[in-house]
């Protein structure tokens, strides 16, 4: 009984250690409240990009042009999904930003292209944001390397790929509640990951990644005159 007593002991402490290292590994990625709420708001706005397409069995009033820019983010930013799986918690968003981005283009390519209007979007063109973003990172990045570049090159394009969709709301004049919450979220989310970088830089020593400051800055910058008519239309 008394050996039954240890292995059972043994046991739970052997389960206890696993679970502390599963949980280490999974949130061993500089987390904080700033950048959960971040992630978390980044999840919503897929979930109501999603919601409002099948919900009304239209994409109008959305851009695929921003949609496109998007998935040449998350694609040219993951590619170390291909080796480097040290945080459960980071691959599992990354997986689900690669495939909800693709699952919304499926629907606005195929699934309800009757209800996309190309015309709206005829006048913008992509490559005019995605080639100065590609010039930038070759001669602007933390390494000289081919990840790097593609790195650097995701977060350039990131900061600028709303573009479209704002473009389209500008010329639509308007925006149906649940687009406008998703355009939302998408802004909260990069606000949230701008204050957790000056939560960063003011608590961990050598902080430093000037490259994602400066982007993700001119990122919510662009969201600012979305954010006022957004707040005022709901007052």
């Amino acid at each position: 009984m008394l050996i039954d007593q240890k292995t059972i002991e043994m046991e739970r402490a052997t389960t206890r250690e696993l679970m502390e290292t599963v949980m280490s590994t999974a949130w061993n990625t500089h987390m904080n409240l700033f950048r959960l709420s971040g992630d978390i708001l980044h999840l919503v706005s897929f979930f109501l990009l999603i919601f409002k397409i099948r919900s009304t069995r239209s994409c109008a009033g959305i851009s695929l042009k921003t949609q496109t820019l998007f998935a040449v983010v998350f694609v040219t930013r993951y590619l170390d999904l291909m080796w480097n799986w040290h945080s459960l918690y980071l691959v599992a968003m990354k997986l689900i930003f690669i495939s909800s981005t693709f699952y919304i283009m499926y629907l606005m390519g195929w699934k309800y292209r009757s209800t996309y209007n190309r015309e709206e979007e005829k006048r913008i063109h992509v490559l005019y944001i995605i080639i100065p973003c590609l010039v930038l990172a070759l001669f602007i990045n933390q390494r000289f390397t081919l990840w790097e570049i593609l790195w650097a090159f995701s977060i350039y394009l990131e900061s600028v790929a709303i573009i479209p969709q704002l473009m389209l709301l500008q010329k639509t004049k308007s925006v149906e509640t649940l687009t406008s919450h998703y355009i939302f979220c998408l802004g909260g989310y990069r606000t949230l990951y701008l204050i957790n970088w000056i939560f960063r830089y003011l608590t961990e020593p050598h902080y430093s990644q000037w490259i994602v400051w400066v982007a993700g800055t001119v990122q919510t910058v662009l969201y600012c005159d979305f954010f006022y008519y957004y707040f005022k239309s709901i007052k």
